[in-house]
């Protein structure tokens, strides 16, 4: 037989009021903001919702503020210029790629030097040759290798050194024709030559600064480039990071210094061969000038002039 058990009033009414106290209090915990107890109250009615909920919620978070970090070092990363990565490279970089700066710039200015040093040269040799073949005397040729007009001028350094040389013994008493002809053109022969010996050094000024540029430019760039790189690596050690957007400044840095090593050997390389040849040309009209020119004053010396 099942009994009926007997529920005293006054615990009824306690009941009821208990509910009536809690009720507004449920009803204002989600409008302000304070869930914690009602969740964990709730908790196994609702199948343990609230835990997966606040473990979603803060991976969000993380995500998102990564998210908003991450473009703001590329971007800046991005606006590196030479001119700052120059200033912002370390000392010993900067020193190696203002030098190899003032090289090429020595390597222009000679390259300009030289241009118009050998239009002027072959300028005047042509105006020389074609007043030296007037002449009809050893007397004239120096006259004409001596005058303002050619002064300087290799071709015109020549005839006027082996005609000077002719002079010269005749005012010593020596005989330059006949049989002593041979020995005069020997003399003669012997002034050319050293003014040829002068005319070498003249022509290949600068060559020497040009191919110590041209083979030592990349490697002093390559010096500042690992001494920047070796750098940007302490750097790296020291900050334990291995972000791209960190470390690729440095390295660029570094990279500047290879760069202006090539942009100033290359130039220098182009130049110092550039100018050999024209040296080398100018040296065979040399060449063929002066055995024109021992031809004219052997045929003087045995016209008797």
């Amino acid at each position: 037989m099942l009994e009926h058990k007997k529920i005293h009033p006054l615990a009824a009414l306690l009941g009821a009021a208990a509910l009536l106290i809690s009720a507004p209090a449920l009803a204002q915990a989600p409008a302000s903001g304070k869930a914690a107890a009602p969740a964990a109250a709730a908790a196994p009615a609702s199948g343990k919702a609230a835990a997966p909920a606040s473990a979603t919620a803060a991976p969000k978070g993380e995500d998102t503020g990564g998210a908003e970090e991450a473009p703001t070092k590329i971007k800046g990363a991005g606006k590196l210029t030479i001119g700052g990565m120059f200033l912002n490279a370390e000392p010993v970089v900067q020193v190696v790629m203002v030098g190899l700066l003032l090289a090429s710039l020595i390597s222009w200015t000679l390259l300009i030097i030289k241009l118009f040093e050998f239009g002027s040269l072959n300028r005047t040799s042509d105006r020389f040759l074609e007043a030296f073949r007037s002449a009809r005397s050893i007397a004239d040729m120096r006259r004409i290798s001596t005058s303002d007009e050619f002064e300087g001028n290799p071709l015109a350094d020549m005839a006027a050194a082996a005609s000077e040389e002719v002079e010269l013994s005749r005012q010593a008493g020596l005989q330059v024709a006949g049989e002593h002809r041979d020995s005069t053109l020997t003399r003669a022969a012997s002034a050319v030559s050293a003014v040829q010996a002068g005319l070498g050094k003249r022509l290949s000024g600068g060559q020497q600064f040009l191919a110590t540029i041209g083979s030592s430019g990349p490697f002093i760039g390559l010096f500042g480039t690992v001494y920047g790189i070796m750098h940007s690596f302490i750097g790296i050690a020291n900050t334990n990071t291995t972000n791209l957007a960190v470390v690729a400044p440095g390295i660029a840095e570094a990279l500047l210094a290879t760069g202006i090593g090539l942009f100033a050997a290359i130039p220098a390389v182009v130049f110092y061969n550039y100018f050999q040849t024209r040296i080398s040309g100018y040296g065979t009209r040399s060449e063929g000038f002066v055995a024109e020119l021992m031809n004219a004053i052997s045929r003087q010396l045995d016209k008797g002039a």
